[in-house]
């Protein structure tokens, strides 16, 4: 028996093989089906794989554009449009030109840019000539904020947008919350890195009170030095662990060498931080405080503000716990003289005084419970 662990059982010796390795794509048959259920946008996209898997070009080069000027196609000078299809949310285009091939995937005001090519220069070259210059920065506003939106999409997996938002000074907003309130929020706007302790900001109280108007305005308090992101499906981040370290690790619009502390948004997180959160929500409530102040929050400039509609006494004690949270804040209503002040007459209001959803409808000439769509110097949504 020969000692030679390259030998066959018989003791020979077991030759290299003369033959050629068998390149990969070959290994890996490739079988499309489409039926009723594609789109012709999923047929654009089914057909750009096709160069990119067979290896004819092995390189591929992508890039988001979030806002794309109007005049830009996004297609790189000299490309022959193969293929153009539409749909109501979205479109497609595959193009071509010598050894590259492009994809353009829009998507309400942003796109997706795919090149491949038989170089990986040619593919990087060609994704440059179509995506230089084509974001759309509109000039900046004074009552404007830019706030990015994370949620996981079933095509993209974990996928981040930004917006321009309007969001009100504080100065402009402060008559909206009762004194207590104004007093605890006026000093959260003017927090700066050097401030910060806790980690976690959480605002409680009953709806229409007016917690998102005063999160977007804290964002324009402190987009010098805060990179605000709402996360739009919260019940998922702290159950899918991909997802959540996506968004931990982050994306950082700043300029390069002056990164920002970043501030997580989950709005009306009352499954996660009631008292019994660690039943019914089982790691999700260990990993939103691991994010704050344990292991996964190490390194990491993140702060986290909740919104939730609960009580103060059934909220979670881990999340309450001093050194925890930066503020807990609870929203509440204005009192009976504030909401006289504040709507110019009495009538409507009662001796428990009015939450600022029931001001506004007030004003537009409902009933209390009528729901308003815009508060005192911003626009949007005032839960």
């Amino acid at each position: 028996m020969s000692d030679d662990p390259r030998a066959t059982d018989d003791g020979s010796p077991v030759l290299p093989s003369s033959e050629p390795p068998t390149p990969t794509e070959k290994t890996l048959p490739v079988r499309l089906n489409v039926d009723d259920n594609d789109s012709p946008c999923d047929v654009v996209d089914a057909l750009f794989l096709g160069r990119f898997t067979t290896g004819e070009q092995p390189f591929a080069r992508s890039h988001s554009v979030d806002r794309v000027k109007k005049d830009r196609t996004l297609l790189p000078p000299g490309a022959t449009v193969l293929r153009d299809a539409r749909d109501d949310d979205r479109g497609a285009v595959l193009a071509e030109g010598d050894g590259w091939t492009v994809l353009v995937s829009r998507w309400n005001e942003g796109a997706d840019v795919t090149v491949t090519g038989v170089t990986a220069e040619l593919a990087e070259a060609q994704l440059k000539r179509a995506v230089d210059g084509a974001e759309d920065e509109p000039e900046p506003q004074p009552e404007n904020v830019s706030m990015g939106f994370w949620y996981h999409s079933p095509r993209r997996g974990p996928f981040r947008t930004s917006r321009t938002i309007t969001a009100g000074a504080w100065d402009e907003v402060r008559g909206n919350y009762t004194a207590p309130v104004a007093d605890a929020m006026g000093e959260l706007m003017k927090v700066t890195p050097d401030d910060i302790s806790g980690r976690l900001l959480l605002l409680h109280g009953p709806p229409g009170t007016g917690k998102t108007s005063a999160l977007r305005t804290l964002a324009r308090s402190w987009r010098d030095w805060c990179q605000v992101d709402c996360v739009l499906d919260p019940e998922r981040l702290f159950n899918d662990i991909g997802y959540l370290m996506d968004i931990a690790i982050g994306a950082d619009d700043s300029e390069p060498g002056k990164e920002r502390w970043r501030l997580l948004l989950l709005e009306d997180c009352d499954e996660l931080i009631r008292g019994e959160a660690k039943y019914a929500a089982g790691q999700a409530l260990s990993r939103l405080l691991n994010l704050t102040d344990g292991l996964l929050g190490q390194g990491r400039n993140v702060l986290v503000g909740v919104t939730t509609n609960e009580d103060l006494e059934r909220l979670h004690p881990a999340v309450v716990r001093p050194g925890r949270c930066l503020a807990r804040i609870e929203v509440g209503r204005l009192t009976r003289g504030e909401a006289v002040g504040w709507l110019g007459t009495p009538d409507g209001v009662g001796r428990d005084g009015a939450t600022l959803a029931e001001l506004f409808a007030l004003r537009r000439g409902g009933s209390p419970a009528s729901v308003p769509t815009q508060p005192r110097g911003e626009s949007g949504l005032y839960l």
